[in-house]
């Protein structure tokens, strides 16, 4: 993977955590998909958005994969803000 974890440097600690996570799911796609977005939006996300963000790291990472990819129609539950701008960073808007 030629992309690395940006530095947490100047982060509070939800941002870190949400950093971290971002890049350690377990299944190396979703490593890439979650953590190349937060190195670039993390630092500019609102607090809505944030939380948006976290409850996306509750998904499995399957399920997630299929609607970040458009391989599945994103559930209208969960298509908020976060998951249109991860879509879109990745072109699959």
């Amino acid at each position: 993977m030629s992309e690395t974890m940006r530095s947490s440097a100047g982060l509070d600690a939800r941002r870190k955590r949400l950093l971290f996570r971002s890049w350690h799911r377990g299944m190396r796609e979703m490593d890439y998909v979650l953590g190349t977005f937060a190195n670039a939006a993390i630092e500019d996300m609102s607090d809505e958005q944030l939380a948006e963000f976290e409850m996306l790291m509750q998904v499995p990472d399957p399920d997630m994969y299929k609607w970040l990819s458009g391989t599945i129609e994103v559930p209208p539950n969960w298509n908020n803000e976060v998951v249109r701008r991860i879509r879109k960073f990745h072109g699959a808007a």
